[in-house]
Formats: C-alpha cells, sequence, structure tokens
C-alpha cells in the first residue's frame, strides 16, 4: 500500500505512468466514454481548509471512475477535536477505500496515515502540495512535450509549492529558478532541497526578472496562503516586486508558458495581461488537476492498469 504525502513518495517511472495514464483518462472523458475502473469503491474527502479545486477535482473525479465520495469537515466531524486523529484515521479507513486530506500541518496527515488501512493523499498542507505539481507537470507535457531538462521559474513565496517544485526538479530532471523576497526563502530542509542542490537543479535568485530568463515555464502563487492572513499587509508590502509582469515573461523562453495553480489575484502576483494572455494555460492546468487526480487513485488503489 502506497501513501502520497509528498512528490517524492513516488519514483519517476511511476510518474511517467500516472502521466500517460492521465492523458488516457482525459482523453476518453472528452469523447463522454465511460472509465468505471473504480466501481463499488468510496473516497473519503477531509478538509480543514476550505477549497474549490480540490474538493470539485477529487469529488467528480471520483464520480466519474464509478466510485462514492464521503466529504467532511473539521467542523462536522471528531478530527483532530475531541477524538486523537489516529483514532479517526482508524475509523475511517475501515469504512472507506481511500483518503483525501486537506489540512494544515504535514505532522496531521502523516499521524493519520501512519495507522490507515487505506492509501492517504495530501490535497495540500503548509508543507507540500503534490497534486498541484502532478496537474502542472501533467500540463506542460500536454502542451510543450517532456519536461526533463528544461527551466522552471518559481516566483514569490517559498512556500509549499515551491516545496513541491523542489522535489519534483530532482526526481524528473529540470532546472528550477526561484526568486522570493528576502525572508520569504524555501525552507530547505522542509523541502528536502539536498537532492535538488547536489543534481543542481536549484538555483536561487534575488531579481526574479533573472529567473525567468530562459525559463520554459514561468509560474507563480498567492502572496498570502491560507493561514497567513494576519501578515498580509506586509506581504504586500515586501513582495510588491515579486509581480509576474509582461517583462519577465518577455525575458523567458518564446514559448515559455504561464501557470498559477489559483486562486489568482490580477495586479498583485501576477498581472492580468499575463495570466489572461496567450501563454497562460491556466485552466488546462485547474481541470487537469482532475484527470491526474483520477490516474492518482486509480493507481493507490488498483496498481498499473494496461
Amino acid at each position: 500500500m502506497k501513501h502520497y504525502l509528498q512528490f517524492k513518495d513516488l519514483s519517476a517511472d511511476e510518474y511517467s505512468y500516472l502521466f500517460a495514464r492521465a492523458a488516457l483518462i482525459k482523453k476518453k472523458f472528452t469523447a463522454y466514454e465511460k472509465h468505471h475502473t473504480l466501481r463499488d469503491r468510496t473516497l473519503a474527502m477531509i478538509f480543514e481548509k476550505a477549497s474549490t479545486r480540490t474538493r470539485v477535482s477529487f469529488e467528480a473525479g471520483m464520480y466519474q471512475l464509478g466510485g462514492s465520495v464521503v466529504h467532511l469537515t473539521t467542523g462536522d466531524s471528531q478530527l483532530g477535536r475531541a477524538e486523537p486523529i489516529e483514532d479517526s484515521a482508524k475509523v475511517i479507513s475501515r469504512m472507506t477505500d481511500i483518503v483525501m486530506i486537506r489540512t494544515f500541518e504535514q505532522t496531521k496527515i502523516e499521524r493519520f496515515a501512519a495507522v490507515s488501512r487505506v492509501p492517504v493523499i495530501n490535497g495540500l498542507t503548509n508543507e507540500f502540495h503534490p497534486c498541484q505539481i502532478l496537474a502542472d507537470i501533467f500540463t506542460f507535457i500536454e502542451h510543450r512535450g517532456s519536461i526533463q531538462g528544461k527551466t522552471v521559474a518559481w516566483v514569490g513565496d517559498g512556500n509549499n509549492m515551491a516545496n513541491t517544485w523542489l522535489q519534483a526538479a530532482a526526481l524528473l530532471g529540470f532546472h528550477l529558478h526561484v526568486s522570493t523576497p528576502s525572508g520569504y526563502e524555501v525552507n530547505e530542509v522542509t523541502a528536502a532541497a539536498a537532492p535538488s542542490m547536489a543534481t543542481g537543479s536549484y538555483k536561487t535568485f534575488a531579481d526574479p526578472l533573472q529567473a525567468c530568463a530562459g525559463a520554459d515555464l514561468v509560474t507563480t502563487d498567492v502572496w498570502t496562503s491560507m493561514g497567513f492572513e494576519a501578515e498580509n499587509e506586509t506581504r504586500r508590502t515586501a513582495f510588491a516586486s515579486w509581480c509576474v509582469d509582461r517583462n519577465m515573461m518577455a525575458a523567458a523562453a518564446p514559448d515559455a508558458l504561464f501557470m498559477h495553480c489559483l486562486p489568482a489575484h490580477r495586479g498583485e502576483e501576477v498581472e492580468a495581461e499575463v495570466i489572461d494572455g496567450p501563454k497562460s494555460v491556466v485552466w488546462d492546468e485547474a481541470e487537469n488537476r482532475m484527470h491526474v487526480q483520477k490516474a492518482l487513485m486509480e493507481y493507490l488503489l488498483l496498481g498499473r492498469q494496461s
């Protein structure tokens, strides 16, 4: 049994399979062909952090696979409140087939997975967001082919997205340029950056324009992630020069793509001209969350399918 708590939990070979499988699943979805490989299976979705894309992509995806869904929040369950996380995990994993958790601390999902009898998927934590990067890389492959050897520029906060990009770069063999304001750097210990640093796939830049130079993909996120709202005004000042604008995209490769995990704040972390422009693939990226997560759930429950 496998869990998916960080991007590094799977191998490059497993990702190759998942991307191919997601392409097949998406093709069948587009052609209105049924793909009910998880018939009679149940997904439990546990939300401590609210979400639009995560809920819709997992819930719709599981139904499209022929399964069913149980939706829980910390407000209507005992998770981590009156009952230890481990006790909730033992009960929920006896009644369902797979669990997705979107929460704050990574330790919560690790404690749940440690005693779970079924696969557990990280729908987002403060430290990592592997399903989003899975979708981002699949989207890049759709538009530009293999990401191996290419350059991804991360502009903005050294957050869970940046941590996950570091793991992906080391595993899948692409280069990552990271530019963050001073004081908001990637925590290299949390990100487990050693493999990226050893392979030379990870470089930091004080100037975001330099980070974007020659990049095949430029990507960013909101300046203030969920749970850090008290820092909003301070961050607005600190991040003022880290808005992805037309100059940064012009410095990137001529066929560079722009991505954003959404929700986006036009005029803050990205110019409207960029996110709504011809290089932006954010809507494909958002839809692809559903397709790669269908491939992931299928793989965790059934293994490789022919």
